[in-house]
């Protein structure tokens, strides 16, 4: 009984030392989001703003990413879930490995989707667009038609 009290009094020691290294914490008003070119795996014309975490490395991470009218992103799918939420702008998102812009549904800010990873989609805008990506790292898109990944042009 005497060992797994002490097993308890180190465990809890020890959750709250770890807690309170995870105390730290993130706040970003919208004037003070730091947008950079975005990554070369997408095509070319985006942009990016890393709001927490690193999606180059394992662990939670949220992103932003603002898209100018036109922009599209061909069918594709990612390695982890991929929760998604438009801050502005209207995604117009589709299913599947073929991009059938007929078969799209407009989400228009303040919209929400979350999808599983593996799952083929693509995207396309007719107006400027922001949308918020909540996943997990290391981030990567799998482009369905490899010629369709921008790297190859770029």
């Amino acid at each position: 009984m005497r060992i797994a009290s002490m097993s308890a009094v180190v465990c809890i020691g020890l959750c709250g030392i770890a807690a309170s290294a995870e105390d730290a914490h993130t706040i970003i008003a919208p004037n003070e989001v730091k947008w950079a070119p975005a990554p070369k795996i997408l095509p070319a014309g985006a942009e990016t703003a890393v709001l927490f975490g690193d999606p180059t490395k394992e662990g939670l991470f949220a992103l932003r990413l603002k898209v100018p009218s036109g922009y599209s992103v061909p069918p594709h799918t990612h390695p982890a879930d991929e929760v998604v939420t438009v801050i502005s702008g209207t995604i117009n998102l589709g299913m599947g490995e073929t991009a059938d812009r007929s078969a799209a549904k407009a989400l228009p800010a303040g919209s929400f989707f979350a999808l599983p990873p593996g799952m083929a989609h693509f995207a396309y805008f007719d107006e400027e667009t922001v949308v918020q990506i909540t996943t997990n790292g290391p981030w990567g898109i799998k482009y369905v038609n490899p010629a369709d990944d921008p790297q190859k042009s770029q």
